[in-house]
């Protein structure tokens, strides 16, 4: 696990393209990002805002943490805005360490709370976050048409002990 670096952009943006799938993403952003010719690091989703995993010396995964909103209320909460591995890495534990290097780097910043939000199709993702100590906090129900079908936003936490 390390941060991201602007050298990472091209591989990101592949792993992005390559990770998702419409049970764990939006198909329109999908496409957006695979048009986009392959930048990854944008003005608002800059490379701090991001860690990356590597097996190998190669980078096989990231999790983008980020404010949920710019107020000063809820500065004590960092929000999981993305998290990815690719397929050929999957089942080894990364998207765990992932979580795990997120929540340390929330408590290294004074965090009090790392939230996020799942598709309700992403069940694998769901387990995942309960596993790690994520509880479920609302469900935003219907709250996206994803290939004609309705399908619920999950909003998770995990509180972070100082």
């Amino acid at each position: 696990m390390r941060p991201a670096r602007q050298r990472d952009d091209a591989v990101l943006a592949h792993l992005d393209a390559t990770a998702w799938s419409a049970e764990s993403g939006f198909p329109s952003v999908i496409s957006r990002v695979a048009d986009a010719g392959g930048a990854f690091f944008t003005a608002d989703n800059p490379p701090d805002a991001f860690l990356v995993a590597e097996l190998a010396g190669k980078v096989v995964g990231y999790i983008r943490l980020k404010p949920p909103t710019p107020l000063p209320e809820n500065a004590h909460v960092l929000q999981v805005q993305g998290l990815a591995v690719h397929p050929d890495a999957r089942r080894r534990g990364i998207a765990g360490m992932l979580l795990a290097a997120a929540e340390r780097r929330s408590r290294e910043r004074g965090k009090r709370k790392l939230s996020l939000r799942v598709l309700s199709t992403n069940t694998a993702a769901i387990a995942l976050y309960e596993r790690l100590g994520f509880a479920r906090e609302g469900v935003l129900r219907d709250e996206f048409i994803i290939n004609g079908s309705y399908v619920d936003d999950i909003v998770m936490a995990k509180a972070l002990q100082p």
